[in-house]
């Protein structure tokens, strides 16, 4: 039997696996093609049919006025059951840092998207990547951009409330804004116009709600296919 040399170095342990949300919101990654975001997700069997579809992420209302709010802890019974690949955000509307912070906890998402009037100090020092969603009615509200210092922001149309307009607005000021930073397009997007998004704008990605629903909250089988597939034939 042969000793073993005690000089040779221990063997190297793997890396840990890139989370799932800073490899969808990795602009350098292209070659990957457009991301697909599924918002709005209050149900199981909606959140793995979107992962199976081939969504990139999947995106859970945490703010109590929304018709499709989810708690932070239900939204976590979801999150353990998805795919390790699936990126899950959490939305909010002006919350406070210790809110925060206990609904990351809660919930076990990977990235925040905050849709309301947030300072841009909220999102220094978070322990996931955020993401900035800002109403874009003219070019001069793209002005806002320069405020914050995020991993990607959201587009949406101006609405009268938060959350998502469910309304298009000039793709071409999302095209100029995607030129330069990470954009993550939303917007009144569904299967019809979803590949006409995507090659007007060139975003990093695509997010959509009532887009692909049958209710507020309960999402279409037959959309989010149509849905999906489309955005990755656009985005390729």
């Amino acid at each position: 039997m042969t000793a073993p040399d005690l000089r040779a170095p221990p063997p190297t342990a793997a890396p840990p696996p890139r989370p799932a949300a800073e490899d969808v919101l990795d602009r350098a990654a292209w070659a990957r093609g457009v991301r697909v975001k599924i918002c709005g997700v209050t149900r199981l069997e909606d959140a793995l049919a979107a992962a199976r579809l081939g969504a990139d992420a999947i995106g859970f209302n945490f703010w109590p006025r929304s018709k499709r709010h989810l708690s932070p802890g239900a939204a976590g019974e979801i999150v353990r059951r998805l795919p390790p690949h699936v990126a899950t955000f959490g939305v909010f509307v002006n919350p406070t840092r210790d809110e925060l912070l206990a609904a990351l906890a809660a919930s076990g998402v990977g990235a925040v998207q905050l849709h309301g009037d947030e300072p841009p100090a909220l999102c220094l020092g978070l322990p996931v990547p955020v993401v900035k969603a800002l109403r874009i009615g003219d070019a001069r509200d793209l002005a806002a951009l320069a405020s914050y210092e995020v991993r990607a922001f959201l587009l949406d149309a101006p609405s009268a409330g938060y959350g998502g307009s469910g309304a298009t607005f000039d793709w071409s000021l999302a095209a100029a804004a995607a030129r330069e930073l990470p954009v993550l397009l939303a917007g009144g997007l569904g299967p019809g116009n979803v590949a006409e998004a995507i090659r007007a704008v060139r975003p990093l990605g695509v997010d959509v709600a009532s887009g692909v629903e049958a209710s507020p909250g309960v999402k279409d089988p037959a959309l989010l296919e149509q849905f999906i597939r489309r955005a990755k034939e656009a985005g390729r």
